[in-house]
């Protein structure tokens, strides 16, 4: 009998995952039979594919994590009624498909983790100690502002959220086995870019402000600008650093279908990034001067552009600059802001003073209230120590792509990198108006690719050098 990985004779993994699967299958389907007669077909139906979903990544992980890639953009959203009003402003726990995808994947790679003891459960990354301190205090900022009364169950959730964001990251390094299944994943990625911003592209002539599918019914236009900012970002260093023609061609297509819904997504937040993205692609590019030519054309071409843009896109724009009567308005100097532009201002000042009152570890997550603001609501949510676990685990993720493009010797390679880069400076500057870092549809892309340039510097490396799983 062949040996199996651990030196002890037994059935091939191959038989014993075939097996195994049949198994699965078969109890699933005398469950369904059962729970037919007991509940409604549309919850036995559910668990069936939950079953089965459990059995198909056993067998083989890749299968979840494409379901994870497609389902971030493309999943429908489920809302709770009857809930207390969420940090978000919306009544109930709003879930999506992909949570449940990404519990059964869990599930189900913790049993393969338990049959296979050469398989860890988490590897070794240049992320794990900031991931962990960004975890343990947003935890610990929770559970004080649960006992301050300050924080509902909401909060809890909403750290749960936070750790699915990373359970995505750790399901990339434990299961990316060479360059080639990373660059697949990364064509998934680019293939559901180009799926969502067609259905973008489908909603323009509305007239209403583009959003991602399955949005509900009001739709997030900044979310979707946000990701597609971040996935722009790459797409661009992608047409900029490679030497195939086709691949260059593909590049400049996606980045071309993509700009057209993330100007319509009319977001103010997205638009600020542009700049800082694009700057870094120019600081972080080998094509340099070519890169140089481009952006001068671009600030001479300006004038022309604000005067042919489509009106939406310049009224949006120009909108930030008309205070309205009876409105709370903030002034600098002699500009007035609107409305929504004054509210955001007026809730990092309020977030700041707050802060004041509770300044190392702040009320908890959702203990203070809603407001659009990254780093603002970082601080008074989870004080200056979960402010300092913030900016070390973003800090993390730059010089992780950066020390990717370092080391790489592919051309696409460094350009998903450094693409990375250009795109996470610019999630930051999105940030100032969005709570980009906690966005389900902008933070799942994200850690994807996080985990993505993180293992392409590993194949780089000797294999001694590669993440290895820790027991």
């Amino acid at each position: 009998m062949p040996r199996t990985t651990s030196g002890r004779y037994g059935a091939s993994p191959a038989a014993g995952n075939v097996m195994l699967l049949g198994i699965v299958i078969v109890a699933a389907a005398v469950a369904l039979s059962r729970g037919l007669t007991s509940v409604s077909f549309a919850a036995a139906a559910g668990a069936l594919a939950a079953v089965t979903l459990f059995g198909l990544v056993f067998v083989r992980t890749d299968f979840g994590i494409y379901l994870v890639i497609f389902s971030m953009l493309l999943s429908p959203e489920f809302g709770g009624g009857g809930g207390d009003k969420l940090a978000e402003g919306r009544t109930g726990i709003t879930l999506r498909s992909e949570d449940f995808i990404l519990l059964v994947i869990g599930l189900s790679w913790l049993a393969k983790t338990a049959v296979n003891k050469e398989l860890g459960l988490v590897a070794k990354t240049p992320l794990n100690r900031p991931i962990i301190a960004y975890i343990a205090v947003n935890a610990l900022a929770t559970m004080l502002g649960f006992v301050m009364g300050n924080v509902g169950v909401s909060g809890f959730f909403y750290v749960l959220k936070y750790v699915e964001y990373f359970f995505i990251y750790y399901m990339v390094v434990n299961n990316v086995r060479d360059r080639d299944h990373a660059w697949r994943l990364i064509v998934a990625a680019f293939v559901t870019a180009a799926i969502v911003s067609v259905i973008g592209l489908a909603q323009v002539p509305s007239g209403q402000r583009v959003s991602a599918p399955f949005e509900g019914q009001e739709g997030e236009p900044n979310t979707f600008g946000g990701y597609l900012l971040f996935m722009m970002a790459m797409a661009a260093m992608l047409a900029l650093e490679t030497r195939r023609l086709r691949v260059r061609v593909m590049g400049i297509g996606l980045l071309a279908l993509m700009s057209v819904p993330f100007l319509f997504t009319l977001s103010r937040a997205s638009y600020l990034g542009v700049v800082p993205a694009a700057l870094a692609i120019w600081r972080l590019t080998t094509k340099r001067r070519f890169m140089t030519g481009l952006l001068l054309l671009v600030v001479v071409c300006a004038p022309i552009a604000a005067y042919t843009a489509p009106s939406a896109i310049t009224n949006r724009i120009l909108y930030t600059f008309e205070p309205e009567k009876g409105q709370a308005t903030v002034r600098l100097g002699k500009v007035g802001f609107d409305p929504s532009t004054s509210a955001r201002l007026i809730s990092v000042r309020a977030a700041f003073e707050g802060w004041l009152r509770r300044p190392i570890l702040g009320f908890g997550v959702t203990g203070f209230g809603f407001m659009d603001s990254q780093f603002a609501r970082v601080l008074v949510e989870t004080g200056a120590l979960g402010l300092l676990a913030f900016s070390w685990l973003v800090w993390a993720a730059i010089r992780a792509g950066r020390a990717t493009a370092a080391v790489v010797s592919d051309p696409e390679d460094r350009a998903i990198a450094t693409g990375f880069v250009a795109g996470t400076i610019g999630l930051l500057f999105h940030s100032l108006g969005s709570n980009t870092f906690i966005i389900v549809r902008v933070m799942e892309p994200f850690w994807l690719f996080t985990g993505i340039i993180v293992m392409l510097a590993s194949f780089a490396r000797p294999p001694a050098a590669a993440a290895r799983p820790v027991r």
